[in-house]
């Protein structure tokens, strides 16, 4: 994309919030679950006692589409920067704007974080104890920073690949443009690609597994996924602006009303054939011999892979219709949005700590949470932005 829209940049932000709200969110679900022998395995470093199953839905919503859509923002400019810059000065100031974060959330701002979960799970005020505990039995937790480091890797990875697939890579965006008014014909092809990266990686390896070497970590079935939506962002990026996938004229983009009600769809059925409340549809077929389980998980991986996509394709029709403008509030969200998503885990976790104690129901407390958080991190971001030698990492 050689213009850079308004949309775009609010869509970025607004994806930040959602990111904050998630967090906040994560200390208030039915499912949470805390584990004082080694927190890095709780559902979220601060466990809640007042719970809301309305948390459950927000936080499983984000969980399919959110980073997803993170990766495929990021790769929207990526073409243009490094045919301005090279490939040299790309990953320069790649690894000044993401890695050089990245080290900083991590051996700072991660360790802060989390010590108020060390404090729920031992009752110890030591600093040398929870260093102890953070590096050798919680494995160096890497919190939301991991997205900074696998961003960096991807650049990485794509400006090593590009050398080979320079002009392929024109060819194959020029052919996107045939899908400008064949939404649903880009819906199935983008929806097979994601299948082919995501789904047999789940089966292998299950929805929840990391690895990785210390904060060097990353959700395995999920990756190649991420990757693939990262590259997407690349093709869909590389087409000139007349001829590309966004402009308000072509039938995708008029079509956001439908992907939103679709998503919404896709996700209502979701969680109903796997809801516990509704007695499992899908695990009483396999119970009753009707599906075997593999075909099953099959059926419920799709389901999940057409509603990250419908997700996807929701948010960037909306937010292409009604958000292409900018006022100081989503200018303010823009410039500082990147150090809100560094920085504003420490505040998640410490609020979320301090309203342990209380009674008032977790609606509330996700509210009083959320707002803290960011509020805290967006001044805290206009702060730093004032000292142009700090600005130039955030």
């Amino acid at each position: 994309m050689k213009n850079r829209s308004f949309w775009i940049d609010n869509l970025r932000s607004f994806v930040i919030l959602l990111v904050v709200a998630h967090h906040a969110a994560l200390a208030y679900p039915t499912f949470a679950r805390f584990d004082k022998a080694a927190y890095i395995f709780s559902s979220h470093p601060m466990v809640d006692p007042q719970r809301w199953i309305g948390m459950d839905r927000f936080i499983y919503f984000n969980d399919i589409f959110l980073m997803a859509l993170m990766f495929f923002i990021s790769g929207l400019f990526v073409m243009n920067s490094l045919r301005k810059k090279g490939p040299g000065t790309f990953l320069r100031d790649r690894f000044n704007r993401l890695f050089i974060p990245f080290a900083i959330g991590v051996t700072i701002l991660m360790p802060i974080a989390h010590y108020p979960s060390f404090l729920v799970a031992h009752e110890d005020y030591s600093i040398k104890n929870y260093l102890i505990d953070y590096f050798t039995t919680e494995y160096w937790p890497v919190g939301p920073p991991w997205f900074i480091w696998v961003l960096f890797l991807f650049n990485m990875v794509f400006v090593w690949m590009f050398r080979y697939i320079k002009t392929r890579l024109d060819r194959l965006s020029q052919t996107f443009v045939f899908f400008k008014d064949k939404p649903f014909l880009l819906f199935l092809t983008w929806f097979a690609f994601t299948w082919i990266l995501y789904v047999p990686m789940r089966l292998i390896f299950g929805p929840y597994q990391w690895t990785g070497i210390g904060p060097f970590d990353f959700q395995v079935s999920t990756f190649f996924m991420y990757f693939g939506f990262f590259l997407a962002g690349i093709v869909f990026g590389n087409i000139p602006p007349e001829k590309g996938l966004f402009p308000d004229t072509f039938t995708l983009m008029r079509k956001w009303p439908l992907w939103i009600m679709l998503c919404l769809f896709l996700y209502v059925l979701l969680v109903s054939i796997d809801n516990p409340s509704l007695g499992n549809p899908l695990q009483k077929l396999v119970q009753s011999n009707t599906i075997g389980d593999a075909p099953a998980q099959i059926i419920y991986c799709s389901l999940y892979v057409a509603t990250c996509i419908t997700g996807c394709l929701a948010y960037l029709t909306l937010f292409r219709a009604l958000a292409d403008f900018t006022n100081k509030f989503w200018k303010s969200l823009a410039s500082n949005s990147f150090f809100i998503y560094l920085i504003h885990y420490v505040f998640v976790i410490w609020s979320q700590y301090l309203l342990l104690q209380s009674t008032m129901p977790a609606i509330q407390k996700f509210s009083i949470v959320f707002i803290v958080s960011l509020s805290a991190s967006w001044l805290l971001g206009l702060l730093i932005h004032k000292n142009r030698k700090l600005s130039v990492w955030f």
